[in-house]
């Protein structure tokens, strides 16, 4: 696709506010290869007032009407998915197999699932003498990161379009030529003007404004805990809904009689995917003392697969280059065990980390608290379940996890006791039904499934 050089807005391209740009930068090699507009707070009221017009005229659309558009933007999608790969691996470095499958297969699946959510759902029930009604809650304010570009694009804007909201988006700087394939493909599905906006721009000014702005009636972000907490100061002072999915340090719990090799290699690879730029990335490995070591042999075999530029890609910019290898110092001086990578990079052009695995973590290590963002890997032992249970729990976060046991029936046990969102019991799939969310500081509310369609809602009773 080529660059747009305007904004999005009420169903056409138009001109940005102001003149500013943005460089997109190919972090394999740090060559610009494309700019985008830089969006002022003139840009985001204009997004917002097309969103507002066009609210009514949405909300009263029939459900099966919404989800028959959904549908269309999904086929959308789906036939142009090899650009959407293309363009992703670009702008975020992901190898473009990853791209192909997860990037832009994943995405698809998600805009579908709201397709069905949106003909199926039960806008009105009937409670003793009393009617409730589900109703959109209005114009959605989208922040969106870079590392899931469109998933989380469509995560946010497909459950607000079934819900009957309208929505303003605002993409991550770094990755915003695969929103504006998104716009062209809301375009070409046929939804109506001002349904979907566009609005790229730095997040200190567009993503503040739309944050700010009084018109908006939800604010949903995904992103750091520290600009989440931003965001929901802003909302809050406003009275202002927010749904936030922010970060996560989760743990990946290997219990005694669990299937040790492929809990180290699923494990292992749940990392290293997308460079570990996934907030729900099991990047804690506990492990029992008695196979400790055995573990930490096996994570370095699996470790070793990812040669950069093949398995695994660049992270995504220079700031985030330099706050990795940041990580991996600061674990290396605190005395964890450096049994894999390093901060010696594998290439001297682009933002590449080697895959870095450390052995003997503790818990209060920086590495085990605090949120890397980067292909490391910290293991950790533990004497007993409790113990196990005491460091799984022992972070701020809470976004998601994973338990082997010999058996799911002890697995379930011991994930029912974590105070985390979402667990994997020996290796369960991914489901894009189920609600992807957190606990304490992981964020507010839940995405994906009818829990994430239920976040774009409000609820009105009438008494008889």
């Amino acid at each position: 696709m080529k660059p747009h050089d305007g904004m999005y807005i009420d169903g056409d391209w138009r001109p940005a506010a102001g003149s500013g740009t943005i460089d997109v930068v190919n972090p394999a090699d740090e060559q610009v290869f494309a700019t985008v507009p830089a969006g002022t707070a003139d840009d985001v009221d204009a997004a917002v007032r097309a969103a507002r017009a066009a609210f009514r005229g949405w909300a009263a659309t029939p459900p099966a009407e919404r989800a028959a558009r959904i549908a269309a933007l999904r086929d959308v999608l789906a036939a142009r998915s090899e650009e959407i790969a293309e363009t992703v691996t670009a702008e975020l470095g992901a190898p473009l197999a990853f791209s192909r499958a997860v990037h832009a297969g994943l995405p698809v699946a998600v805009a579908g699932s709201y397709a069905e959510l949106a003909a199926a759902h039960p806008f009105e029930e009937r409670i003793g003498n009393s009617t409730v009604l589900h109703e959109p809650v209005g114009v959605v304010g989208a922040i969106t990161p870079w590392n899931y570009p469109l998933h989380q694009i469509v995560a946010k804007v497909a459950p607000a379009l079934a819900a009957g909201c309208t929505v303003v988006l605002k993409p991550a700087e770094d990755t915003p030529l695969v929103a504006q394939l998104f716009a062209e493909a809301v375009h070409e599905a046929g939804l109506p003007a001002g349904v979907f906006n566009l609005v790229t721009g730095l997040g200190p000014v567009a993503g503040q404004a739309l944050a700010a702005h009084e018109d908006v009636d939800l604010v949903s972000f995904t992103g750091s805990t520290a600009v989440g907490r931003q965001i929901a100061a802003t909302a809050g002072a406003a009275v202002k809904r927010v749904a936030l999915e922010l970060g996560g340090k989760s743990a990946n719990v290997v219990l005694p009689g669990a299937d040790l090799a492929k809990a180290v290699n699923v494990g292992v690879a749940n990392v290293m995917s997308n460079t570990g730029q996934t907030c729900s990335a099991w990047t804690r490995m506990l492990v029992h003392r008695d196979r400790y070591e055995e573990a930490v042999a096996l994570a370095v075999t699996a470790a070793a697969k990812y040669v950069p530029g093949e398995r695994i890609g660049p992270v995504v910019n220079a700031r985030q280059h330099e706050r990795v290898l940041g990580y991996i110092a600061k674990g290396v001086e605190e005395g964890a065990r450096l049994v894999a990578g390093g901060t010696e990079v594998p290439r001297t052009r682009g933002y590449w980390v080697s895959p870095t695995v450390f052995a003997d973590v503790t818990p209060e290590m920086t590495i085990a608290q605090e949120e890397i963002f980067g292909p490391v890997l910290s293991i950790l032992a533990y004497e007993d379940e409790e113990d196990a249970l005491r460091i799984a729990n022992g972070t701020v976060y809470g976004l998601a996890g994973a338990v082997w046991a010999g058996d799911d029936a002890a697995a379930v046990a011991f994930a029912r006791r974590m105070d985390t969102g979402q667990v994997d019991i020996n290796g369960g799939r991914f489901n894009p039904l189920a609600p992807f969310g957190g606990y304490k500081q992981s964020g507010v509310g839940r995405e994906l499934g009818p829990h994430g369609l239920t976040e774009y809602l409000q609820t009105k009773s009438l008494q008889f």
